[in-house]
């Protein structure tokens, strides 16, 4: 799969669950159940033990998965990650290098940035996706969409503050995707023995932004059809 056909999968689902566990083998597992719930993109942070060796495993297990790697904060990371199979790159910062390596060899890359002159020097540094970190420290939906009104050409993934109950907004918003955590990576139902609540968060997810693209904005039908309780 080239970039402009992982961009577009990104585009198309409109959720990228951000994989944050204690051990490769809850890292594994926690992706299972996402997937279970009809999300294949899955980005796996370096702050994962063993991220990299999990991103080649996860690449060899799921064929219709498209793995990238999150909390890449150098040009060397992001070499090892795509060597392992990554097919996009998320930092949660400006980091020029990176966005070179990945250029060089066609993999999708996602810079963080916040304000408006951050956000303008990702993009002109060769984004092509911008992260919006920390977007809920800022106002939110409300705030990307204020970025987006003289910003329309740039494409930007909220992450940070993204709930079942706002990813619509942000959709709405604008944004051509949304970056989720704890909200749908919730490691303790893994421990608890309870994969299928995050394979549930995971469809609700899902209904929540399909809701929100075809203009309903009910974000409450996702809620009240998809209890994560």
């Amino acid at each position: 799969m080239n970039k402009a056909s992982v961009l577009k999968r990104i585009r198309d689902i409109g959720i990228i669950p951000v994989v944050r566990a204690s051990s490769p083998e809850e890292a594994v597992q926690v992706v299972e159940a996402i997937m279970a719930g009809g999300l294949p993109v899955l980005e796996i942070t370096m702050t994962v033990p063993g991220a990299v060796q999990v991103i080649k495993e996860l690449v060899k297990r799921f064929d219709d998965a498209i793995v990238g790697a999150g909390t890449v904060l150098d040009a060397e990371t992001a070499r090892a990650c795509i060597d392992a199979g990554a097919r996009f790159i998320v930092s949660p910062a400006l980091n020029p290098d990176t966005i070179v390596c990945c250029r060089e060899v066609d993999v999708a890359v996602m810079p963080g940035a916040l304000t408006p002159t951050e956000v303008v020097s990702a993009w002109n540094a060769g984004a092509d996706l911008v992260k919006v970190f920390p977007a809920g420290a800022l106002g939110g939906a409300s705030y990307i969409k204020s970025l987006k009104a003289p910003l329309p050409q740039i494409e930007l993934v909220p992450t940070g503050g993204v709930t079942l109950a706002n990813a619509g907004a942000f959709i709405e918003a604008g944004a051509a995707a949304v970056g989720v955590g704890a909200d749908l990576v919730d490691t303790k139902a893994i421990r608890a023995g309870q994969p299928e609540k995050i394979t549930q968060a995971a469809r609700a997810f899902v209904e929540a932004v399909s809701n929100a693209r075809m203009g309903s904005g009910s974000v409450a039908t996702a809620l009240g059809t998809n209890s994560i309780t």
